[in-house]
């Protein structure tokens, strides 16, 4: 297994250099050369798999031994989810007749992003110490990556301490919620370091992007990617839909072969958690369709809506125009969605069935973008997205009206349960876009603590809500915790080039 750039170049790398570069030299995002099919009598083979014996078969597929032995595989899976609280990883939920939730927030940063960066954190430890090993030098890389809430902590707790890795991540100041900026902020190694920037998470990114672009930048400190760029993470994420898929069918004692109509609901912000489920859809799991949920930075929905993908100024924010409306779910906050570039190349291949001439038509695309805020796409390419895909927005109010009835169901067979604001609009959403015979499955995408103000304003008024009774023993006393922050004044890539330096020297002194 190979992997190619969106763009064009390169066309031809190991695994192990997708995911030490993270983005690709020509801006392009890393995808590998042809999606692996699954093994025959997959449904049966895979059916009583735990989430690790599992993790270890898909990553199989897209990492060759040569490069990563596969006993060396299986010791990282188990080291990276022996972190998470629930023997199951992710379990399966049921909240009503054909409406399940999928838990992903049972790692250490209580988010989805755990199950993807506790493996990248051991990755990129694996990775560096055989090549220190085999180049008998003791080289350091430089992980970089932007954060809207969820991913900044999650990338610290999966590689803070770790052994000739810096970590530096960008945070929009003000624009996280506080548990989320604690769990960043409290972490104390020398290794971690923390950036509060002026500005909104799409700033941030950009500013990742263009230090990943400066190329003597780049070539000095060898810079790493966190953020869902990195290939890893995507891999990481396709287990979750096969792990949920034997769940559900194993809870209806259904056999392997079984056929059952199912469709994912999945919040939607940097496109990297749903565009997994392209992956393991596109790979053979019988998937009728994915429905992507966005807040209202609606941008993608618009999109599968009618073939536009534009910013739209939607207010002033301190005397600059913004792109972003600040919302319930700031997780979801973003504009520019890195990882639909790779849904883009997959898209025009499809349509031109030449490599080249898809990634010429990505480069254009997403030209586009930078130069005239948008592209637009023809309602062929349209078509093809609408097969896979479907689309839903919802606002604060329902988001809120979410929360509320779910934690006081009247119905009796429905489950009390308490959503974080994000898993509320996919739970919006997928009420939305119900039909007939369908098994509806939301990605829960964080534990309802880490948004204390969305939870307290839907549920102020609910008999016997105590927020302290979900408060988990790690988030206790975590405000109050001594913190280590650098604020940035603008997402400025020379500002942030500088602090960059000057933290290294400090912390290598």
């Amino acid at each position: 297994m190979k992997y190619r750039s969106t763009r064009g170049f390169p066309t031809s790398i190991s695994f192990s250099e997708a995911v030490q570069l993270g983005l690709s030299p020509d801006g392009g995002l890393f995808i590998p050369n042809s999606i692996p099919t699954l093994p025959f009598n997959w449904p049966s083979t895979f059916f009583d798999l735990s989430f690790n014996s599992l993790a270890l078969e898909i990553f199989s597929l897209y990492v060759p031994e040569s490069e990563i032995p596969r006993s060396d595989l299986e010791v990282l899976i188990d080291r990276s989810y022996s972190t998470f609280r629930h023997p199951s990883v992710a379990p399966l939920t049921k909240i009503k007749d054909n409406l399940y939730v999928l838990e992903l927030f049972h790692g250490p940063t209580f988010a989805f992003k755990d199950v993807a960066l506790q493996f990248l954190g051991n990755l990129f430890e694996y990775l560096l110490e055989k090549k220190n090993k085999k180049e008998g030098k003791e080289e350091r890389i430089t992980v970089l990556g932007a954060t809207s809430g969820d991913t900044g902590s999650a990338a610290i707790y999966g590689l803070k301490g770790k052994k000739n890795i810096s970590v530096f991540i960008l945070h929009p100041f003000g624009r996280v919620s506080p548990i989320q900026e604690a769990q960043m902020t409290t972490v104390l190694d020398s290794n971690i370091h923390n950036l509060a920037v002026k500005g909104t998470f799409d700033d941030c990114q950009d500013t990742v992007k263009a230090l990943f672009g400066d190329t003597e930048f780049n070539s000095k400190y060898h810079l790493g990617a966190v953020n869902s760029i990195n290939w890893a993470r995507i891999l990481a994420q396709i287990t979750y839909y096969f792990h949920s898929y034997f769940q559900l069918l194993r809870s209806l004692n259904l056999s392997p072969e079984a056929q059952i109509k199912i469709q994912y609901c999945v919040p939607t912000g940097n496109f990297g958690d749903i565009l997994a489920g392209y992956y393991a859809k596109r790979m053979g799991l019988p998937i009728s369709s994915l429905l992507l949920a966005t807040n209202s930075n609606d941008i993608l929905h618009r999109f599968f809506s009618t073939g536009q993908y534009e910013k739209v100024l939607v207010g002033s924010d301190a005397n600059a125009n913004t792109y972003v409306y600040e919302t319930l779910s700031p997780a979801m906050d973003i504009v520019v969605s890195s990882n639909f570039e790779r849904l883009l190349w997959y898209l025009a291949y499809e349509k031109t069935g030449k490599e080249d001439e898809a990634s010429i038509t990505v480069k254009n695309w997403m030209q586009d973008v930078k130069d005239n805020k948008g592209l637009t796409v023809d309602e062929e390419i349209l078509n093809m997205a609408s097969r896979d895909f479907t689309s839903c927005c919802t606002n604060d109010d329902e988001t809120l009206d979410v929360i509320s009835r779910y934690y006081s169901p009247e119905s009796s067979d429905q489950v009390s349960h308490i959503f974080d604001p994000h898993t509320a609009v996919g739970i919006a959403a997928a009420e939305k876009k119900q039909n007939e015979g369908v098994i509806q499955i939301c990605l829960a995408t964080a534990h309802p603590a880490k948004f204390s103000k969305a939870v307290e304003t839907a549920l102020k008024n609910a008999p016997h809500f105590n927020f302290d009774e979900i408060l988990p023993p790690e988030f206790v006393g975590l405000l109050e915790k001594k913190r280590r922050v650098v604020r940035v004044e603008g997402a400025d890539p020379g500002l942030v080039k500088e602090v960059i330096e000057r933290e290294i020297r400090t912390e290598m002194s």
